[in-house]
């Protein structure tokens, strides 16, 4: 018997090029969850690059007030542990599958602002990091800056968890999310290497099929992930 239960993901859009100030740019929906993604080009980067040929990715996220259903505050002069763990994730993410050399010694910020949250919101990021990181490579290209592009592989990023009947569901919403024994969210090349994997218990401990049952899952899932974005990258 099977333990996965849902493999397909809610639906998934990208909306490339919504803001014209950006060097790349996505609106990246998965179900409810919405993700403004834009990517800007500095020709510098962080001093303790300086010097060594190489270029720089990093991340911001943030969640706007009205995005979830309590206002949440804007992180002025301090940005939470969880916002950090994720800016991290994101830009640690995107450097897995970028050659720094080919990008010279510029950097490229990614800002990820949340519109709506129902789950899924840092892997819907990372999934429209790649799209707006892509788009603003491009741009270089085309500008005669670079000479090649600096993405290597696309990338893409997918919640599972486990819920109470025991089995492995796509993509948890919000409501999925709160109620799942076992959450993770697994981040992935189109050719199936894994750049990384967050996966927790809840509730109840996960057994080792079952955590064969959430990777399987997760991949099946992406793949309508990585088709949708190379639609966007038409």
């Amino acid at each position: 018997m099977s333990l996965i239960e849902r493999e397909n993901p809610r639906e998934i859009k990208f909306t490339p090029g919504i803001n014209p100030y950006a060097a790349g740019s996505t609106l990246v929906e998965f179900g409810n969850t919405k993700v403004q993604v834009t990517a800007s080009i500095e020709e510098s980067v962080p001093p303790f690059m300086r010097g060594q040929e190489r270029g720089w990715i990093t991340a911001e996220y943030s969640m706007l007030p009205s995005s979830t259903h309590t206002r949440s505050r804007r992180e002025r002069s301090k940005v939470s542990g969880r916002t950090q763990e994720i800016q991290r994730l994101i830009g640690r993410s995107l450097r897995a599958v970028v050659d720094l050399e080919s990008l010279g010694e510029r950097s490229i910020t990614i800002d990820c602002d949340v519109l709506i949250a129902d789950g899924g919101t840092r892997t819907a990021s990372i999934s429209g990091a790649y799209v707006a990181l892509e788009l603003a490579c491009r741009k270089l290209i085309s500008e005669g800056v670079i000479e090649k592009n600096p993405v290597k592989k696309s990338l893409a990023a997918l919640s599972v968890g486990i819920n109470g009947q025991g089995k492995v569901i796509a993509d948890l919403n919000y409501e999925e999310d709160s109620s799942c024994e076992t959450d993770m969210n697994i981040v992935m090349t189109h050719d199936g290497e894994f750049v990384e994997i967050q996966g927790t218990a809840e509730g109840v401990p996960f057994s080792k099929e079952q955590l064969g049952a959430l990777v399987d899952c997760a991949e099946k899932a992406l793949k309508k992930v990585f088709e949708e974005q190379k639609r966007a990258l038409l």
